[in-house]
């Protein structure tokens, strides 16, 4: 997979448009057509106001009959209240299935994205992903809640506008209107700069996220490096590029109706001038052109905010087309049609690799590498950083698919297995614990949430997390923080061991769990490490040699390949990477 495009390989089309209905608009139905009648009332009313200025200015006004003040009144103020509830209603019914459409979409996009393999993370930045799954969403909310409410309440009032006004004169108008097809050619031309504009300023939002999002992670990084005016004028930069295409889309979005308002009143204008003169000859009563002009007045306004939904309709269609990309993006690495049965002792058999190659790119990371990892013992991979020991990890797990070869665990090979199957057989702590905002127990009881306190509790124990919690306030509730940042690095270590305790899976993955730790919190650690990895099948990858002299086995790698294995004293006896590696670490 390669970096997400901003735009999708092909259009979103009538199918996408379909799916859509269906998966978030549909359930709503009901809801829908109750907004749609009271959209019906509301866009009406424009027309039966419009209709009762000729009685008010003819019967009342003119005529001067007082009786009918009151009826002529109490049905202008009922068309008005009407408006008011209808209006109010179906606002608040839009907005409601624009949220809860916009609400499942995002969850429905976070699902898709977690299915995606591992190599689609790398290439994406989170930040970039955040704002497809947060803004774009929220721009197609907009959308529905104003332009569909735009397109039924104003279609209708046009409609209804136009009957009145034409009931009155059908050439009034037609010279009222006759000026509104020069609009076409200037509004396709805006709605190509607002789709191209809004396509850059949604790219540059994401931008802004991501150096966010590196702001915030990176925050001491910066601090000890001294980086705050180069983070500042990058981010600067940045925001400055989203708000140019920003003003952009707004400015063609505003041009729009600027084009309704010389429209009007070319068509004002050639009305008063006809229709007064009629008016002048007695031709038509004063109550018609009231009528009239209340109508065409009122039309131009329904105008401009359908003019309106079109610069809508381009941010919606760009934020559409982000989205539709992520649709598109589909897993490489399935569970198989017909997966072979998880049993109880399938992870309790050797881990075994033949002649496995992987490649990223063009940049070979494994090079036809072979070796077993026998059941219940602890196997060690060694070698220098880019020999491509995390690789057999991801390569174990399914994260990546090798480019040939064939892995196995206990005699079944990985691709056979359904991958949840597959991955509940691991249990792995890296130098990198992936601790939550959430408290240390939350954490801990991410890999089993059914766990009941006296299995939390012993996890907590055999982790030795408990001689440090039991100082705290809050004992196992203390908030970890953002990213474990509440804790110190053996803490948070301990912590992901104790999850992994908890999740008493029969193969155990290790990588460089105590490389970043000073010597006491090493060998806390290290102890609690010793007794999760006791009878399990351990791999374990270590740059501290000291860690692994007494692993069963111990794998070196060199760019990519198996150049020896053995115990500790035999490879020391044969020389070789090993030894040397083992004189740089023990020189003293």
């Amino acid at each position: 997979m390669a970096r997400l495009p901003d735009t999708p390989k092909s259009r979103p089309g009538l199918h996408f448009a379909r799916w859509l209905w269906r998966a978030y608009f549909r359930q709503h139905l009901a809801i829908i057509i109750v907004a749609s009648v009271f959209m019906v009332i509301e866009g009406s009313s424009l027309g039966a106001i419009s209709y009762m200025v000729r009685p008010m200015f003819d019967t009342v006004f003119v005529s001067g009959n007082v009786e009918a003040i009151i009826w002529v009144g109490a049905i202008i103020f009922g068309v008005f209240l009407a408006r008011s509830i209808t209006g109010f209603g179906q606002r608040v019914l839009m907005a409601y299935v624009g949220l809860k459409a916009s609400a499942q979409m995002q969850v429905d996009l976070v699902r898709h994205l977690m299915k995606l393999d591992s190599v689609f993370f790398q290439d994406n930045a989170p930040g970039a992903l955040i704002e497809r799954v947060r803004g774009d969403t929220q721009a197609i909310q907009a959308a529905w809640s104003i332009a569909v409410a735009s397109l039924g309440r104003d279609i209708i009032s046009l409609i209804t506008l136009l009957a009145v006004a034409a009931s009155i004169d059908w050439i009034w108008t037609v010279i009222a209107l006759a000026s509104i097809p020069i609009l076409v050619f200037p509004v396709v031309i805006l709605q190509k700069i607002i789709h191209k504009s809004t396509q850059k300023a949604r790219v540059a939002a994401a931008l802004i996220s991501t150096r966010l999002d590196e702001i915030f992670h990176g925050m001491n990084q910066i601090k000890l490096n001294t980086l705050e005016d180069q983070q500042d004028k990058r981010f600067a930069k940045t925001l400055d590029g989203f708000l140019r295409a920003q003003i952009k889309s707004q400015a063609g979005s505003a041009g729009v109706p600027a084009l309704m308002d010389i429209v009007a009143g070319l068509g004002f204008f050639g009305v008063l001038v006809y229709g007064g003169i009629q008016i002048m000859d007695g031709q038509k009563t004063i109550g018609e052109f009231m009528s009239f002009f209340t109508a065409m007045a009122l039309i131009f306004e329904p105008l401009r905010r359908l003019g309106n939904t079109t610069g809508l309709w381009q941010a919606a269609k760009a934020s559409l087309e982000r989205l539709y990309a992520i649709f598109e993006e589909k897993p490489g690495i399935l569970s198989p049609a017909k997966p072979v049965a998880n049993s109880n002792k399938l992870g309790h058999g050797d881990i075994r690799l033949s002649d496995v190659s992987f490649s990223y790119g063009d940049q070979p990371v494994l090079d036809q590498i072979s070796f077993v990892a026998e059941a219940g013992k602890t196997t060690a991979l060694v070698g220098a950083s880019g020999a491509g020991k995390s690789t057999v990890f991801n390569v174990l797990t399914r994260l990546i698919e090798p480019t040939t070869g064939d892995v196995s665990v206990g005699g079944v090979t990985v691709s056979s297995l359904n991958l949840a199957d597959l991955r509940g057989l691991f249990s792995v702590v890296s130098q990198d614990s992936a601790l939550f905002d959430e408290t240390m127990q939350d954490n801990i009881l991410l890999s089993r949430p059914d766990a009941s306190e006296a299995q939390l509790a012993v996890a907590a124990d055999a982790a030795f997390v408990t001689e440090f919690s039991e100082k705290m306030p809050l004992g196992l509730k203390t908030p970890a923080g953002p990213r474990g940042s509440n804790l110190s690095g053996g803490q948070r270590q301990r912590v992901a061991i104790a999850r992994a305790i908890l999740r008493d899976s029969p193969i155990l993955l290790m990588d460089e769990p105590t490389s970043a730790l000073d010597a006491q919190s090493e060998a806390a650690v290290q102890k609690a490490l010793d007794g999760l990895s006791d009878g399990r099948t351990t791999l374990v990858i270590a740059h501290r040699l000291a860690t692994i002299l007494h692993a069963d086995k111990i794998i070196v790698m060199d760019k990519g390949r198996v150049v020896d294995h053995g115990t500790h004293k035999e490879l020391l006896s044969r020389g070789g990477l090993y030894a040397s590696l083992y004189k740089l670490q023990f020189s003293d």
